[in-house]
């Protein structure tokens, strides 16, 4: 193996996701996990949990992340990449901190972390981060060997990420009535957030109306319409839209919301729209219930086709991205040149997260910064 082919200084990489109940019995304590010092009753949280029991008290996520493990292991394998994969969530079996227990007594001391969240914001980068920080103060306070975790940067524009999605996108495309498709409507979807999480997202210089949370799905957003416009030769309108929120009333969130978007163009007269989850790895919960039910049902309620395109997953060219990504990381720290791709205008994104990158909500340790407690 080359130079820029060795994961060293990395002994190990480390899957981090948000985790999931795998039965009715786990949804409340899930939640439970999930809301963490917000005191919010059990009965709310039953509440809340309704759309897991729809599904039999299961989400996807956990089925979803084994497979991804599978595919990193075999394109590992396929490479001769010498690098363990290992899993563990932030609020569900297997939880972060036991997987790096396990991670330190198999050896392992300097660890690459690939989070399940492809675009800066605090719940998708800083949150992991700090949950990092603090699974890292368990193993110190009980004598282990604290590891160096460096978390790979954001991966949204990276082509192995990107191209799935344009294929995703040109598949629904053509799943659309003929008679319907040319003059169809793209609705890019991502998870909504707090309009002031989403101003102060990524470094400081890009903090402003939107932050780098939109700004990086307006880049995804743009390099997919492009390549569906050279594959289809049509130029398809488009517009980023927001998903499952969740917040109080009161307080100004990222929107529109993709169900009111339907209604938008079905009275504008769009024959048909395809729903393209740009901001999600997987087909997790809130794209099976609020794309595939809620935003579906309402498509159906006006008689207006859709189709929803297709996630990453565990598709291989992702696989590979993530092999690319540990590599490319582990040359820089060795202090070698190396090429870092990435599509769009944006270019690749930051190794390490500065100060003032989507700052917490309150003062929190984070793991893997400029401002990390932890070498």
């Amino acid at each position: 193996m080359s130079d820029l082919r060795a994961p060293a200084p990395y002994d190990a990489l480390l899957l981090l996701s948000f985790g999931g109940p795998e039965g009715p019995d786990d949804v409340v304590p899930f939640l439970a996990n999930v809301t963490r010092g917000r005191g919010i009753p059990e009965e709310r949280l039953k509440e809340v949990g309704k759309h897991y029991f729809l599904f039999g008290g299961v989400s996807p996520i956990n089925a979803q992340n084994r497979a991804l493990l599978d595919a990193l292991r075999k394109d590992f394998a396929d490479h001769g990449l010498d690098l363990p994969v290992y899993w563990g969530n932030r609020n569900w079996a297997p939880y972060l901190t036991d997987t790096l227990r396990e991670m330190v007594a198999d050896g392992h001391r300097h660890i690459a972390v690939l989070a399940t969240s492809a675009y800066a914001s605090y719940s998708g980068c800083r949150q992991y981060r700090e949950n990092l920080a603090e699974s890292l103060a368990v193993l110190e306070a009980e004598g282990l060997p604290v590891p160096r975790v460096d978390k790979l940067r954001h991966y949204f524009n990276h082509p192995g990420f990107v191209r799935p999605m344009v294929e995703g996108v040109l598949t629904s495309l053509a799943e659309l009535p003929e008679e319907d498709r040319a003059g169809a409507h793209l609705a890019f979807t991502t998870h909504s957030i707090p309009t002031s999480a989403a101003d102060t997202s990524g470094p400081e210089e890009a903090h402003g109306d939107g932050g780098a949370y939109v700004a990086e799905h307006l880049d995804v957003a743009r390099v997919i319409v492009d390549a569906v416009r050279e594959e289809t030769g049509v130029a398809y309108p488009w517009q980023l839209v927001y998903q499952s929120r969740s917040g109080a009333p009161h307080i100004p969130w990222l929107e529109p919301d993709i169900c009111d978007h339907l209604e938008a163009l079905h009275g504008a007269g769009v024959p048909a729209v395809v729903m393209a989850p740009i901001g999600f790895v997987s087909d997790h919960m809130e794209v099976l219930y609020d794309l595939d039910t809620e935003a579906t049902a309402k498509a159906a309620e006006l008689g207006l086709p859709v189709r929803r395109s297709a996630t990453v997953g565990a598709d291989p060219r992702f696989a590979a991205a993530v092999r690319e990504l540990v590599l490319e990381r582990a040359a820089t720290d060795r202090g070698r040149t190396v090429e870092r791709c990435a599509l769009g205008a944006l270019g690749p994104s930051h190794d390490l997260c500065p100060v003032g990158c989507c700052p917490a909500r309150a003062l929190k340790p984070a793991a893997a910064g400029a401002d990390s407690p932890y070498a």
